[in-house]
Formats: structure tokens, sequence, C-alpha cells
């Protein structure tokens, strides 16, 4: 069989399959043909086509952050590679094994007006683990062992301590597309043994007696993928009675004891017993926090002993507490902590559960008294989604609202929270459709739908792809928080009132419409958008988008009476 005569884009389909990559992303361009030749040429990495740098790479962030695997995306040279940023930022930041390959003119045409060049390499250096710099022709006799070096650095660095994306620059000098047979010649595969994945023995005790020192250990759990060890670890603890265990939805993390609803039990709890809500000891663990009052509450009544879990090279002190960062995996570190320590007298978790029954009533209540809006759409819809969904959400007020109900018939959700940029939405959540079996369904904001809405311009999507458009006039975030609420320029700057037009998009794209406009008519139109079968589906919920905001404050408001 031919392939490219480039040597080098050889060698990196080769150990792209090595390492355990089975997907990527390939975006069409004349520089990038060698790549493109090569990709398209193996049977062991299955290729995505899709014209739109932008899109590709949230598709690409969508299949590996579905799968748990690397995804690999290449795209050809000039600003191709710059549109790929908003998604690479978000694979740094959520830990997600994004390689990006980009084809390159030789370096001696950089800066010389040559048409479709600019400085590629480094253009990514803030958000990969690492950036490498490279020629697809080898000519020296040395040059075959350092392309291989840097290729499997590559991969091993990306798929290491916490994972991430890495940029791999190729420059390619023409002729473009010719061809050779498939080298036969197996290439050198280097693999890594991992370091311990908890602390030695002396650290441990040291730490477990710090745990047995505290009568009051609240354990945070932001974004996370699923892991079953995590989870069973986390119920352990939760199990003491001087621990609490708060999660977020996106944590992917659910059981008895543990509460998930962070926001609405903490609006319950009235200043004057802040102080005894504060923990002693506070362990986190996961991504960046959706919850903005648990971090301000945190922050203002600091714990003595505060523990990040992470194996991240960043000291991240979110709450401005850290005393110990503990490089470790957080699955098999809380396993261990779970098995060694014990009970001690306290009534640390019986005050926070006590708390939240309240914080649930007080939640079924308002919203049972309150007119057709956000809140009673979301009350609606979440209950809906059928058993084993993945759920997507886009970020602004729709993961914000998500945080307030439980949806533990999920299989799992996932939102772009690394930067939480609300671009890239409908694609990242199309590339998870791509990879998992089961029925994917994103609920997105109008403004963040229209952002991206060339995301439904794949060839890829499933009938098992549902999105939920909450239109509800734009930029309703802005009308609830405090630095934009009262700004004279907040209908003219911020939400950018627009009519946007789902059902001509469902048409342009040939996605099956649907429309929901109030609550009678609620559960006969979400039973028949979940249960289309033949294309994907878009449903359009209408709210207004002023009572919204007035609803959203009230029910903080009233939680507190």
């Amino acid at each position: 069989m031919k392939t490219t005569d480039k040597q080098g884009c050889n060698i990196i389909v080769t150990l792209l399959a090595e390492h355990g990559v089975k997907r990527v992303v390939l975006s069409p361009g004349s520089r990038n043909a060698p790549l493109l030749m090569a990709f398209s040429r193996t049977p062991d990495i299955q290729d995505y086509v899709v014209v739109d740098e932008r899109t590709a790479a949230f598709m690409a962030l969508g299949m590996s952050q579905r799968s748990g695997e690397p995804v690999a995306l290449v795209c050809t040279s000039g600003t191709a590679l710059l549109n790929y940023a908003p998604a690479v930022a978000e694979a740094y930041y959520q830990h997600i094994p994004l390689i990006v390959i980009s084809a390159d003119r030789p370096m001696e045409w950089i800066d010389q007006d040559d048409s479709q060049t600019l400085r590629q390499y480094g253009a990514l250096s803030h958000f990969v683990k690492r950036s490498y710099n490279l020629r697809a022709e080898l000519s020296l006799p040395m040059d075959g062992w350092y392309f291989n070096r840097c290729i499997n650095d590559a991969l091993l660095t990306s798929l290491s301590g916490e994972k991430g994306p890495v940029h791999i620059n190729i420059a390619v000098s023409e002729p473009l597309t010719q061809e050779m047979d498939m080298p036969s010649v197996r290439e050198r595969f280097v693999t890594r043994m991992p370091s311990s994945s908890i602390p030695d023995e002396h650290s441990m005790k040291l730490l477990c007696d710090e745990f047995m020192s505290a009568r009051k250990v609240l354990v945070l759990v932001a974004f996370s993928q699923p892991d079953e060890q995590l989870s069973q670890a986390l119920l352990r603890l939760a199990e003491l009675p001087q621990v609490v265990v708060l999660t977020e939805s996106i944590a992917n993390v659910r059981g008895k004891n543990l509460i998930p609803t962070i926001d609405r039990v903490y609006s319950v709890i009235d200043k004057a017993e802040w102080e005894d809500y504060a923990p002693d000891l506070l362990i986190t663990l996961g991504g960046s926090l959706v919850s903005r009052m648990i971090k301000a509450f945190l922050r203002q009544y600091k714990p003595k002993l505060h523990w990040r879990i992470s194996q991240g090279d960043h000291v991240v002190d979110t709450m401005q507490s850290l005393t110990c960062h503990i490089d470790s995996q957080a699955a098999s570190f809380l396993e261990v902590l779970s098995r060694s320590v014990f009970p001690i007298e306290s009534d640390y978790s019986m005050l926070w559960h006590r708390k939240e029954v309240i914080a649930t009533r007080l939640h079924d209540d308002y919203i049972a008294h309150v007119g057709w809006c956000d809140l009673k759409a979301f009350s609606l819809i979440l209950p809906a989604i059928p058993p084993g969904t993945a759920l997507q959400l886009s970020n602004g007020t729709t993961v914000r609202y998500a945080q307030l109900f439980k949806c533990e018939q999920v299989l799992r959700s996932d939102c772009n929270r690394g930067v939480s940029g609300i671009e890239g939405s409908t694609s990242t959540a199309a590339g998870a459709a791509c990879v998992g079996e089961e029925m994917t369904v994103l609920i997105t904001g109008d403004m963040s739908f229209s952002y991206d809405v060339n995301g439904l311009s794949s060839t890829y999507l499933s009938p098992r792809f549902k999105i939920i458009v909450m239109c509800n006039g734009g930029g309703g975030i802005f009308r609830f928080i405090k630095p934009t609420s009262d700004l004279p320029e907040l209908e003219t700057c911020f939400e950018i009132h627009r009519d946007i037009s789902v059902e001509k998009y469902a048409d342009l794209f040939g996605l099956r419409y649907f429309e929901l406009n109030d609550e009678k008519s609620a559960a006969e139109v979400l039973s028949l958008f979940f249960a289309e079968k033949d294309r994907p589906a878009i449903l359009a919920v209408h709210t207004p988008n002023v009572y919204n905001a007035e609803v959203l404050r009230g029910y903080f408001r009233r939680s507190r009476q």
C-alpha cells in the first residue's frame, strides 16, 4: 500500500497508534496533505474530516472528554492553527490529552511574505504541556532517531500525570503529494512506568494524623471524569460523622450521604451560622468550581488545614488557604485514606444534612409557586432526561441552573469549565456523541448556541444527539450577577437581545425541531423530543428573560428567610 513519502508523517501516525490514539480529526488543506494521506491510509486510527478548525478542535475535545482517550488534531499552515486555541486552552485546564499537529512552511520562509505563513511554533505554548518543532523530511543520519524520540516524548508528556494537550509543529517542504510504499520498519515505542500513586508510609501517617485532629472535614469535589474507585472512597469518607462531601453535578460522583446541590443548601445557611459550617480541614479535588457561593464562603472562613489533591505541576490555591499539595492520583489516595481513618464525636455531617432537608423543602415549594421561567423549565427538563444519558451543559446560566437540581439518572455530566467559555459547547457535545453509544443531550443558552452554530454542520451528527436551547433573550447571566445587573449598558452591551431562529437552523442542518413555550405542554413535548430516533433533534425552550432573573434572585433571597 502507498502512503506519503514524508517519513516524519508516517512516524507520527505509527507512534500515535502505538500510544493508544484511536481517533483523529482532520481539516482539509494543502500544506498538511502529507499528514492527511498518512492518517487516511492507516487502518489503525479512525479519521473524521471537519472543515472548520475551531469546530474540529472542540469536537476532538468532546471525543477525548467522553472516551478518556487521546485524540489527535491535524490542520494546515497559517491561521488554521490559531482557530484551535480556544479548545486547546479548554483541554489544558480540563486535563484532556489532545495531540495537536500543525503542518508548517519550512522555517526559511517564515516572515518572508509567503502565503499562509506565520510563527506557528510556540503559538499555543501557554496552553499545552509541551511544544515540538520538527521537519517532515529526514535527511541526516540522526534525523529518524530525533523525530522518533520527540514523538514518543510528546505522547508520554500528554498522557502522564495530569493529562493535557501537546503541540507538534511539522515543517513540510514541496512537493507535497508524492508517494512511497508503506514503511515496514517498526518504530521504537517508548513506555513510562508511573511513579507511586500515593504518598509514602511516613507521609501518609502524618496526613492521617492531621485528618483525625479535625472535628469538621469538608471534601469539595469539582469537575472530574467518572471514576468508580473515587466514588467508593468518597462514599466511605461521607459515612464519618466529622466529614461532609460536597459535589457538583459535573463532578460525576453520586451516592448516599453526598450533597450534590451546593448552592441550594448553602443559600439557606444564615450568616449567623456560617462559622458553624466552616471546616477545620478542607480537602479539594477536581477542576474549577461552578459555585461562586462556596468559594466566597471558604475564602472568608479559611480552614486551618487545606489539602489539594492533584498531580499537576502548579500550586492551585483557589481558597487562599492551602497548607498541603498532595501530588497523588485522587482515587488512590482517598482509597487509602478512607480505610485509615475512623469516626470521632462530631455533629458536622448531621449539621449539613439537616440543612439539606430544609433546602430541598424550600426549593420544591418555591418552584411550585413561580410561573413559566428558566428555573421552572429546568425543574421539568432535568427529571425527564432518560436514564443512562450523557448530559452536556454550556456555560453561563445553564450550568448554574443545573447545580440546583439532582439529576442522578444520567450516566455523566460534562461542561467546558476549564476556562468556562461559551464557545464550542455544541461542537464538544457533537464530538462526545460520536464516541458514546448512549443518548447525548446538550442543554445550552441561545448565545452559546448561536456562537457555535457551525457545530451543526458536522456530517457526524448522530440521531442519538439531542440539543435543548434555552431561548431567553441571550446573556441572562449578566442580568443576575452583581457586577453587570445594575449597569445602564446591561441591555445594549451585555445581553444583546437576539431572536435566535432555532427552527431555521434545524431546517438548514436537517435536525428534527421541537418547541416548548409553557409548563402545560412540557410533559408531552419532552416525551416526543427524547423519543425521536430517526434524526438528531433540537428543542427550543422560550422563556421571559427579565422574569427569569427576578425568579433566580428571589430563589436565593427566599431561601434565607
